[in-house]
């Protein structure tokens, strides 16, 4: 894959949004990671409902940066209604505005192995919390 073709292709993580703003905080940290380590220097975030920017604002800025093709990466575990209804309309009214913008939607986190990964750690956070706690009572 070239590298214009990279630098050209604008990313969005599309959340769901909460009224918490440290919750939508935590998804713009996620993108900036992203974006760190993949060395990508057009990546938004967006939110259905509650926090900003909405699809359309991240849209518009990545065009402003020069964007030629957007990728819309749903920061969601599994296809429901905002994935099956909300973001294709959303995305829809974004090419309409943007005509020759390619505007891709991939499918939402579920079924990715780093799921399982993230799974397994998670478990192995609480059993080894589990264990720590039964070895203190021991020796205590």
């Amino acid at each position: 894959m070239s590298q214009d073709f990279v630098n050209s292709t604008g990313i969005i993580v599309f959340g769901h949004g909460s009224s918490v703003e440290s919750a939508n905080e935590a998804v713009r940290m996620v993108a900036r990671s992203m974006a760190a380590r993949g060395g990508y220097t057009l990546v938004e975030t967006a939110f259905l409902e509650f926090g900003q920017p909405d699809l359309d604002g991240a849209v518009n800025s990545l065009v402003r940066r020069s964007a030629k093709r957007v990728v819309v990466v749903p920061y969601f575990l599994t296809l429901g209604k905002h994935l099956k209804q909300d973001l294709p309309r959303l995305a829809e009214v974004a090419r309409a505005a943007h005509p020759g913008l390619t505007i891709e939607v991939t499918p939402p986190l579920d079924g990715h192995p780093a799921m399982v990964e993230a799974l397994l750690g998670r478990a192995q956070e609480a059993l080894a919390d589990v264990i720590e706690d039964a070895s203190a009572r021991r020796a205590g």
